[in-house]
């Protein structure tokens, strides 16, 4: 099967095309797995007809298995349908409901992920637990990181605030927090350096697939806990390791706009 090798500010996707196709398009955590080897992405991303939308999309991680979200990838996967039909606007279904996204230059692409969900359940937490400024510490290597903010962004979120990102050890880290009992469906844990209210730095720890270049729904979930604690404007540019993007928590709606570069690296055949 044929598929497109993309990323959206080094966030590294391959995305295949089932649209047209009988029947339903299933895969086994096995095989995501062994492609995400080798080819070396982040997420796979699956375009499905839809009845409501230009097409459904679903999205499986680099360890098999399936999410809900993925900014990035949505922005990667609207541009190649812009690109198939000279729309400047289309809409992709997903599990976490219907996104819309726009032409906002070359190569450049505007998602509104939607409205963050901020109560504990919704994140979700094992208990009860202010989401602002979570009761909550992680240790490994001899650091210790506490009272992270928490979001879904229709994955759920963590979001440290330190002061130094780039001498953290993200990997031991981030894997101490998604996988503490707190987070029942594991979580995304993003480390945030705040150089001013509209410029923020961000490295991510994304749940299945490790370190990332970027992550389009940790950069909009390190903009929301942010302004929330009073760190940072509506809109601010997130610095990741593989790009800049640009999100905007809207006064007008609550909604979340992820701004950013898409590329595509060329075609690659998938052994089904």
């Amino acid at each position: 099967m044929k598929a497109r090798l993309m990323n959206g500010a080094g966030n590294k996707f391959v995305l295949a095309d089932v649209r047209g196709r009988a029947g339903v398009f299933n895969l086994s955590a096995q095989t995501v797995r062994e492609w995400a080897h080798r080819h070396h992405f982040d997420q796979l991303l699956v375009l499905e007809d839809s009845d409501t939308a230009n097409a459904f999309m679903r999205i499986w991680n680099a360890d098999g298995d399936e999410v809900g979200a993925c900014g990035n990838g949505t922005r990667a996967a609207a541009w190649t349908l812009m690109e198939e039909g000279g729309e400047a606007v289309v809409t992709l279904g997903t599990a976490g409901g219907l996104l819309e996204a726009t032409r906002a230059g070359p190569l450049t692409v505007s998602v509104d992920m939607g409205a963050p969900r901020l109560d504990w359940q919704d994140i979700p937490l094992a208990r009860p637990m202010d989401t602002v400024t979570m009761a909550y510490a992680a240790e490994a290597a001899g650091y210790r990181i506490e009272a992270p903010g928490a979001v879904n962004m229709g994955n759920p979120h963590a979001v440290f605030f330190v002061r130094d990102v780039e001498t953290l050890p993200i990997a031991r880290l981030g894997r101490e927090v998604e996988l503490d009992p707190l987070f029942p469906e594991r979580v995304n844990a993003g480390f945030v350096q705040i150089y001013d209210a509209a410029h923020i730095r961000l490295r991510v720890w994304e749940r299945g697939a490790g370190i990332t270049a970027a992550c389009g729904t940790g950069a909009c979930a390190a903009l929301v806990a942010a302004h929330r604690r009073g760190l940072a404007a509506r809109r601010a540019s997130i610095m990741a390791d593989g790009g800049e993007l640009l999100v905007e928590w809207r006064e007008r709606d609550g909604h979340v706009v992820l701004t950013g570069p898409v590329e595509d690296e060329g075609e690659i055949e998938l052994d089904l």
